[in-house]
């Protein structure tokens, strides 16, 4: 295991540089977790020397109090539903650049900001590439609460072993009010592109 200090160490960089990135007039997209916490400092840092961006699209409640905390100023999809930039945080990145994202448990508000960015950047420290994903971190799958016996059936007919997320003894619930379904695949996820489209046939 890497020293804690190390990796955050690395996490700070890996952000600072992320928000060199960002120039005047964008309209961003912030991603959720520790390294793109760092982002949204580091984005904090270069406002109050003068960096003036149009706004930016938090992907949880966590990222947009910290943004409100350094006066980052905030925009909606609604205002602005196609974004310059989206940076992002990852679980885990493989030689292909395929990734396991969302373990904080932010999986559909990521999504749509990616999706709404011309250029997506993915913000990594070294601990995070994998020969393989998924062989030492479990993929989590965002699922409405009604759906839960389906795709939980569904997840298991592909070969995953299926947890229900909880924290402090309650069921996980997101900012969106929908659950996380962490899937362990034994020996790791071999053909990612293939696992995608099957789970995004699942409905719910």
């Amino acid at each position: 295991m890497q020293d804690t200090t190390q990796q955050d160490n690395w996490k700070q960089l890996a952000g600072e540089a992320a928000a060199r990135l960002i120039e005047d007039g964008m309209v961003l997209g912030l991603g959720s977790g520790s390294t793109a916490s760092y982002v949204v400092r580091y984005l904090g840092l270069r406002i109050q020397e003068g960096l003036q961006i149009v706004g930016a699209v938090p992907t949880s409640n966590a990222t947009e109090q910290l943004a409100r905390e350094l006066n980052i100023p905030l925009t909606t999809l609604d205002a602005h539903p196609e974004l310059d930039l989206a940076v992002d945080g990852a679980d885990e990145i493989d030689p292909r650049l395929c990734l396991i994202k969302g373990g904080g448990g932010a999986l559909l508000r990521e999504k749509i900001v990616a999706s709404a960015a011309r250029r997506f950047v993915v913000v990594g420290d070294v601990t995070k590439q994998v020969l393989l994903l998924g062989a030492h971190f479990p993929l989590p799958v965002e699922i409405v609460p009604f759906a839960l016996p389906l795709v939980r059936r569904r997840l298991e007919a592909l070969e995953a072993i299926v947890q229900l997320r909880y924290k402090e003894d309650q069921v996980f619930v997101t900012d969106n009010g929908n659950m996380i379904l962490d899937c362990s695949f034994p020996g790791g996820i071999r053909e990612p592109e293939e696992l995608q489209t099957q789970l995004k046939s699942i409905a719910g």
